[in-house]
């Protein structure tokens, strides 16, 4: 009786032949005198009376495997020959050490993948897309190994894929900015190199530059509060650091609000946001000092100056409104009139001058007068008692002091 093949395994290989091929059927108890794939017949071992293992041959395309015996030929099965799979690219090319990274491996005669290795590893999960085409999650690795694909037909060729390290910040700097954004920030780090993202929080920096493998400079996009900064490559997203948003300090008053254009003055600054604070300016001058007392205090030595300015508060959330601030010059007086008057004072003088708008104090003979602002020439005083004699007439401002030496004299009244 005529044998009978039921089953072929595997039912193809590499054209170049030389791999083991199962035959189950039935009735080979008679003897096998050849086992042919097409046309040509090929080494064989009988195993039993259902089973053989043979020895494909080289060949192409797909081919008729039948077995003859004393009792005749068996119907045939196909076994296809197959070119082993190749591989032209994988991407990408890299990713973290972690693994994870899906790639797409690209190559021909793919069908049937049975492994994917990443060096000597498999990969993750694959899926054979077409002849042409496979997707593969890399597994955990380390440097740069070769991706290759097995069919039954053979191990294709291998295509590089690079494991690349988790980049890692160490420092930021500045540490804080405005809330509207726009600070140029320095991240120090290693594994900097092909970074794809910065994202503040979750909000992408405006723009970033790659310095080198340790530096990159971002600019950092509007936000609120403390959030992380973190830099995203091919091998994953680094560890965070702190960034803080500044609020914008804002002014309210500065007391006083002159003082002489030689500086010296201490002012108290009152606003919100003072925390932090880097400078304090009067116009384009800084402070001769400044301390911030709180949040809300700050006070200041003006530096040398005229005219009116503009008092402004910088910290890490940016420079404040402007306080009016007055530089006013040294007052200069001339010869009061009366120039006397009687020991018991109350006489009305007229005192004339510049620079008198500020003034704050008149003394005759260091004893205080009362008095009027004028104009900034002219002030009005009522003198106090007095002994007998001359003695200094003294106007001071917030400009300073001017004195009219022996500028007024106390008369002794009559006797009778």
């Amino acid at each position: 009786m005529a044998p009978t093949l039921t089953s072929l395994s595997p039912t193809s290989g590499p054209v170049a032949g030389l791999n083991n091929v199962t035959l189950t059927g039935t009735e080979f108890v008679a003897i096998v005198t050849s086992v042919q794939f097409g046309t040509m017949a090929t080494t064989f071992t009988v195993d039993s009376s259902t089973k053989i293992t043979a020895i494909a041959p080289p060949g192409t395309g797909t081919v008729q495997v039948t077995v003859s015996t004393t009792g005749g030929t068996s119907n045939g099965l196909p076994y296809t020959y197959a070119a082993v799979p190749t591989l032209s690219s994988v991407s990408p090319g890299q990713g973290p050490t972690a693994g994870g990274t899906t790639v797409t491996l690209t190559g021909t005669g793919l069908t049937g993948t049975t492994a994917v290795t990443f060096g000597a590893t498999p990969a993750t999960t694959f899926t054979v897309n077409s002849s042409t085409q496979i997707t593969a999650t890399a597994p955990p690795g380390t440097g740069t190994v070769q991706v290759t694909a097995t069919t039954a037909a053979g191990t294709s060729n291998g295509v590089a894929f690079s494991y690349v390290a988790a980049p890692a910040l160490t420092s930021i700097g500045p540490s804080s900015g405005p809330a509207a954004g726009g600070t140029t920030v320095t991240l120090t780090g290693t594994g900097l190199t092909g970074t794809t993202a910065v994202t503040f929080g979750a909000t992408p920096a405006t723009t970033f530059t790659v310095n080198s493998s340790t530096q990159i400079t971002a600019t950092a996009p509007p936000g609120t509060g403390t959030i992380l900064v973190t830099v995203t490559g091919p091998g994953g997203t680094s560890n965070g650091l702190l960034y803080s948003y500044t609020a914008v300090p804002v002014l309210i008053s500065v007391g006083p609000t002159s003082g002489p254009a030689a500086g010296g003055t201490a002012v108290t600054l009152v606003g919100t946001d003072l925390a932090g604070a880097t400078a304090v300016t009067f116009g384009a001058t800084p402070a001769g000092s400044f301390t911030v007392v709180s949040g809300t205090q700050i006070t200041a030595v003006a530096p040398a100056g005229t005219g009116t300015v503009q008092v402004t508060v910088t910290t890490g959330g940016g420079t404040s409104n402007g306080v009016f601030y007055t530089y006013v010059a040294v007052p200069t007086i001339g010869a009061p009139a009366p120039a006397a008057g009687p020991t018991a004072g109350g006489t009305p003088v007229t005192i004339p001058g510049t620079a008198l708008t500020t003034t704050d104090s008149v003394t005759f003979g260091g004893a205080a007068a009362a008095f009027t602002v004028i104009s900034d020439t002219q002030v009005t005083a009522v003198t106090p008692p007095g002994a007998v004699g001359a003695v200094n007439v003294v106007v001071s401002t917030s400009g300073g002091s001017a004195t009219g030496a022996g500028a007024f004299t106390y008369v002794a009244p009559p006797v009778i």
